[in-house]
């Protein structure tokens, strides 16, 4: 969940950085995409090397849950009508305040998209990284459990394992969807019911 928090607050935040600066999206978005290119599989037993088992896991849900939040942002910020930003601007509104009323309001579906997809990742990420520090012998958490339970094949505690995964995948993808129609179900399409 650490994971997931920290990859809301650094993929918003650099997404925000990347719409006021050009300079700055075009320099480090190609280090972004080499992160979320580079399987975390690979990643996790180096990272085992040079952090802490507990420290490891969080960096390894961190990077898959990272990019997704970031490229919808950016992408929501991008999209935002240029005639509603000219219009902002005609009314002498300064680029926060561009920002702040226009610019996340409008990717707040794009944003809440990417929480979406970031919240399983990062489930994801975590998974791997405990199966590779339980091949490392600091083995702890469900995911580890799953692969010890396969070693002595104790089937049953490896189904309970696995059921508990997916009853967390799923409480996590169902409160994410209930955050979104709850901030979207006023003023956005996507969530406004209609009258049949």
């Amino acid at each position: 969940m650490r994971a997931f928090f920290l990859a809301l607050i650094g993929g918003i935040g650099l997404a925000v950085l990347f719409n006021l600066s050009r300079l700055v999206e075009y320099s480090l978005y190609p280090y972004a995409v080499i992160l979320q290119v580079t399987p975390v599989v690979a990643i996790a037993p180096l990272l085992l090397i040079y952090l802490p088992p507990p420290v490891a896991v969080l960096v390894c849900a961190w990077i898959v849950a990272f990019f997704p939040v970031l490229a919808n942002t950016t992408l929501g910020l991008n999209s935002v009508d240029h005639n509603l930003v000219d219009l902002f601007r005609l009314y002498g509104a300064s680029r926060g305040q561009v920002l702040w009323r226009l610019k996340l309001p409008a990717a707040l579906p794009y944003i809440l998209g990417g929480l979406k997809i970031a919240g399983g990742l990062s489930l994801i990420g975590a998974v791997v990284a405990e199966i590779a520090a339980g091949a490392a012998g600091a083995g702890s958490g469900l995911a580890w459990r799953i692969s010890e339970s396969g070693y002595r094949l104790n089937i049953p505690r490896m189904f309970a394992a696995l059921v508990l995964l997916s009853v967390a995948g799923i409480v996590i993808y169902f409160a994410l969807a209930l955050l979104s129609y709850l901030m979207l179900r006023r003023w956005h399409e996507s969530a406004v019911s209609r009258e049949v």
